[in-house]
């Protein structure tokens, strides 16, 4: 399957030729809604309820035991708050900072704990409470001179599900030692999960656009980014180069929702818990006469009809809360097509009438 963002750099005749195909595929008698061929506007409603923290910098430098307790006061804050405000919706995946498991020490090897020492409490929390949950570790492998900053996913049975290691930690300034001299990883996995296709990265990774990129190739949905930084801007880019969701965690300053349109949808700006829903069958719209900035929607579809429209961009993401009128079927219903749709739509006519695509300079 062709990546959501490549098809913005398609040229026309490419573009025209994927869509085809497309429609094809999806007309077929065996398609499915959730077939990879169905463009995500077309799919039935998919929405998950995500949870995540600024948790404070003080348990960054509490014993392990004390980091333990603190995940599960936070993950039960978290379904507290699901419960009272998505009564008919479980939580589906919780997000904790950066390095949330290790210990106090002067150095990582100090610092560093054993996935075992940690993966009972994990998978009892993720049980509990029947979510995923990504649960940052500064590990100590079973290579004892091998440390990783890692992310494990536990899924909702309190399994591991997969564990992301750190592809770029940090050297600071005037050091050549990675991150107190841990081992950096090597790969971009991208775990499917019972809501959708999750990638992860951490912190530092933000400033590399090759993981962010890798995860768009490989499907991803949502990025968790466990993060010591409440960094925005470049994830945010990520987020709209490469249409899927961001959610970060961190111990200060903001914990956000990153919307496939590179806008904050949801944050938290102190210690606090963020419990946020979004769908997956989204649809892009820029700003069109007969949208009305969302109202034309509303007007016809009521509350069947979910979306965020940012005046100050000419642009919005929208979704359906219907689950037999999917929200491709909605904007349909208006005359509208998605943004990417258009912009290319309308560059084959820019290139018709000036005989071909414009000369770069030299």
């Amino acid at each position: 399957m062709m990546p959501r963002h490549s098809l913005r750099a398609a040229a026309p005749a490419r573009f025209a030729a994927i869509a085809v195909v497309l429609l094809w595929a999806a007309a077929l008698p065996g398609a499915q809604a959730d077939s990879p061929f169905v463009p995500r506007r077309d799919h039935p409603p998919r929405k998950v309820l995500i949870g995540t923290v600024v948790s404070g910098t003080d348990i960054l430098k509490a014993p392990l035991g004390e980091r333990l307790d603190r995940m599960d006061l936070l993950v039960g804050e978290m379904a507290d708050v699901a419960t009272r405000d998505y009564p008919s919706k479980r939580l589906d995946l919780v997000v904790l900072p950066e390095t949330f498991f290790a210990r106090p020490g002067e150095t990582v090897a100090e610092q560093a704990v054993r996935l075992d020492e940690v993966r009972q409490r994990i998978g009892a929390c993720a049980r509990l409470h029947a979510c995923y949950l990504v649960a940052p570790v500064l590990m100590r492998e079973a290579d004892p001179d091998r440390l990783s900053n890692t992310a494990v996913l536990v899924d909702r049975e309190g399994a591991i599900a997969g564990i992301y290691r750190k592809v770029h930690p940090v050297a600071y300034t005037g050091s050549d030692v990675l991150e107190g001299g841990t081992t950096p990883g090597s790969e971009y996995p991208v775990f499917a999960c019972d809501f959708g296709r999750l990638g992860i990265q951490i912190c530092f990774d933000m400033l590399y656009p090759d993981g962010w990129a890798a995860l768009a190739r490989a499907g991803a949905d949502i990025v968790a980014l466990p993060s010591a930084s409440a960094e925005a801007v470049r994830p945010a880019s990520y987020a709209r180069e490469h249409g899927y969701y961001i959610v970060s965690a961190t111990p200060k300053a903001r914990a956000a929702f990153l919307s496939p349109l590179g806008m904050i949808e949801a944050q938290a700006a102190s210690e606090s818990v963020l419990v946020h829903e979004i769908d997956l069958s989204y649809a892009v719209l820029h700003w069109e006469a007969q949208l009305e900035n969302g109202e034309a929607l509303r007007r016809k579809y009521g509350d069947r009809v979910g979306f965020h429209y940012y005046d100050t961009e000419d642009m919005g993401i929208f979704w359906s809360n219907d689950p037999k009128t999917t929200i491709g079927q909605m904007i349909a219903s208006l005359g509208l097509i998605e943004v990417d749709e258009s912009v290319a739509r309308i560059r084959a006519l820019q290139d018709k009438a000036r005989g071909g695509p414009p000369r770069a300079p030299r």
